[in-house]
């Protein structure tokens, strides 16, 4: 009979399934914000306040696994001075990171995410657009 599923036939094997990022506590508190959305980035976890990035939380390898802060060079030192398990990160040196097996990492995580909650001016940058077919979209000309 047509519809009927076949109890006999073998099963379809299901697609293996992204592995869970162990880190997405460090956002879970933005979430309740009205101004969060997420996205993913670097395989990983973005937190945008009011259309700011602030933290990626990348649970990969080395140099992939921690927290990613963003932030202009600027305010580096001062963030590194009040936290100093924040370093620039290896290859994204224009943001900050502490790998998670920093021993500040959990206390450096939750002031982070405090800090973006209370929107300090020190955290938070404009994303760059998204490029379409390979284009930048602040190279494109009319």
């Amino acid at each position: 009979m047509p519809g009927r599923i076949d109890p006999f036939a073998p099963t379809k094997k299901k697609s293996a399934s992204p592995r869970a990022n162990s880190l997405l506590w460090i956002i879970e508190p933005l979430e309740r914000d009205t101004g969060y959305t997420s996205r993913k980035m670097f395989g990983s976890d973005a937190a945008y306040l009011d259309g700011l990035l602030y933290l990626i939380a990348v649970d990969r390898d080395d140099p992939w696994n921690g927290l990613l802060v963003a932030t202009s060079k600027e305010h580096h030192a001062a963030l590194m001075d009040e936290m100093p398990g924040l370093r620039p990160h290896p290859v994204l040196g224009k943001w900050l990171y502490v790998p998670q097996d920093d021993e500040a990492f959990e206390k450096i995580a939750w002031r982070m995410g405090e800090l973006a909650l209370a929107r300090d001016p020190r955290i938070g940058v404009e994303p760059t657009p998204r490029s379409r077919r390979g284009i930048n979209a602040s190279q494109k000309t009319i």
